[in-house]
């Protein structure tokens, strides 16, 4: 993914959180960018007041609500699961096998 991509994708989620109705000083949010075996990269944000994940992959925008999950965090939605833990992070999607991602 592009840089202007990255920031584009930055300010949606920006402005998500601004209708949301949290002010900018406590819209606190964490971007991490990706890359996987299979060659895909994304980019995942979260914000501190939603349990959701929003990824940016393949040039589209997906929300992925939290799951339970044993260990870790698990978040799935449209297709897409991620799941983060202290082993490594791995994602499944577009009917493609699970891929080891790590960050960039």
């Amino acid at each position: 993914m592009n840089r202007r991509k990255a920031m584009n994708f930055g300010a949606a989620i920006f402005v998500a959180g601004m209708a949301a109705g949290a002010p900018p000083a406590v819209a606190q949010t964490s971007f991490q960018s990706y890359r996987c075996a299979d060659g895909s990269q994304f980019i995942v944000g979260f914000f501190q007041y939603d349990k959701r994940a929003h990824l940016q992959i393949d040039g589209k925008a997906v929300t992925l609500g939290k799951r339970l999950a044993l260990s870790g965090s698990r978040y799935s939605g449209g297709g897409v699961t991620l799941k983060i833990a202290k082993a490594g992070t791995t994602l499944k999607h577009a009917k493609r096998p699970t891929t080891a991602c790590e960050l960039i």
